[in-house]
């Protein structure tokens, strides 16, 4: 998560041979887009959800929202002003969408964090950084030890937004507006499986409306949950 000059991880070949499978399926579907980009590997779908699901989560979301949290040895609480909310994985509803987005990009669902639903109010954002783990800070012996690395993120916008709120790829080239039911999905690993730092990404301000979303991130080994 942070942003530093110390390279964040070295070359893996389990995550190399994760994202080169990955790739290959969402390749191989023709629901996927593969975004045009020289540095990051990045793919949508179009109606990934249909609005009845939207709204599901949504009023879920509006239930059990919390202000949002970092994990980062910066303690820069101001780079994310959104809300989040936690959904319950042993729930028949969410392990569906679970399972379906699973088996979109060719994963075992046991290498799934527990999906997060966020909220963007306007004016809210979080700002530039990597959803990997940095290999140097603190927190990463506790990642390493309930499931390594991450390797690719989903993320599905739950509805349209009058302005603002997309997710901004600086370095790859990639920018995506909100659109309800989209399916947003990207390799967080380079091709050799070390992390990609030019997957540096933003959630721009909402400047109209309400931003809702929801974020799977998938781990190189079954995650395990941590205990609070």
């Amino acid at each position: 998560m942070a942003i530093t000059s110390v390279p964040p991880g070295q070359p893996s070949a389990a995550r190399a041979a994760i994202g080169q499978s990955v790739a290959a399926r969402l390749d191989a579907d023709p629901r996927m887009t593969r975004l045009p980009s020289e540095t990051i590997q990045a793919y949508r779908s179009f109606d990934f959800l249909d609005g009845a699901t939207c709204d599901h989560l949504i009023a879920l979301i509006e239930r059990r929202r919390r202000p949002s949290t970092l994990l980062s040895d910066n303690g820069q609480g101001a780079n994310r002003t959104s809300e989040s909310c936690d959904m319950d994985r042993n729930a028949s509803d969410i392990r569906a969408i679970d399972e379906r987005i699973a088996s979109a990009l060719g994963l075992d669902p046991a290498h799934g964090e527990t999906m997060q639903g966020q909220r963007y109010a306007p004016g809210q954002h979080f700002r530039t950084h990597h959803d990997y783990f940095h290999e140097g800070e603190s927190y990463w012996p506790q990642m390493r030890a309930s499931g390594g690395q991450r390797t690719w993120t989903a993320m599905i916008y739950l509805n349209d937004v009058e302005e603002g709120g997309a997710t901004w790829f600086p370095q790859g080239g990639v920018r995506a507006s909100p659109r309800r039911g989209m399916l947003l999905t990207w390799n967080n690993m380079e091709a050799d499986g070390r992390p990609n730092t030019r997957t540096l990404h933003e959630g721009m301000p909402v400047v109209e409306g309400v931003k809702y979303i929801v974020t799977k991130w998938f781990r190189e080994h079954p995650w395990v949950m941590r205990q609070a």
